[in-house]
């Protein structure tokens, strides 16, 4: 059983050691957590405003990550979708369940858009925010306050405004 609960300090180290060997390893990004300062203050980059993190566990072991970044104007920057390896899609669908959390979350802190981006290598990735309802905004088209990452080259939006 997935238990997806709220990001708490003594995670970094297990959201850590899921994020970088998958931006590192299995797309070949150069990156490292010195490249990456929410990484050392999720606090205080995630979880203000109306902002969250949260991680996924399986049997107590932190197995998935998203974030939610506040930039304010109803909208907010989904990043750190990060899924181990061998919890990836079904039957435990970690990476729905982590979005269902943020999405929730967004609609209840009166979040109407959600904005996100990712790298041409995260080709399952791109396949699943479509799944899931985003659809594929240019740069130009990103609120001004959404923190780009210079990986990004790919860019998604999610609209939670009744249509």
């Amino acid at each position: 059983m997935i238990e997806i609960r709220s990001y708490r300090e003594r995670d970094r180290q297990a959201v850590t050691a899921i994020i970088l060997p998958i931006q590192q390893q299995e797309f070949d990004i150069a990156i490292n957590v010195a490249d990456q300062p929410d990484l050392q203050d999720i606090r205080g980059f995630y979880q203000s405003g109306n902002g969250g993190f949260w991680v996924a566990c399986h049997q107590g072991e932190v197995v998935g990550t998203v974030g939610l970044k506040d930039i304010g104007g109803g909208q907010a920057a989904l990043r750190k979708m990060f899924v181990k390896s061998g919890y990836r899609g079904a039957p435990l669908l970690v990476a729905a369940g982590l979005l269902d959390q943020a999405r929730a979350h967004a609609c209840t802190h009166r979040i109407s858009d959600i904005y996100l981006g990712t790298t041409n290598q995260f080709i399952s990735t791109q396949h699943f925010y479509r799944k899931q309802g985003f659809s594929a905004v240019t740069r130009d088209d990103l609120p001004a306050a959404f923190p780009l990452m210079a990986v990004d080259s790919l860019f998604f939006h999610l609209s939670l405004s009744p249509q």
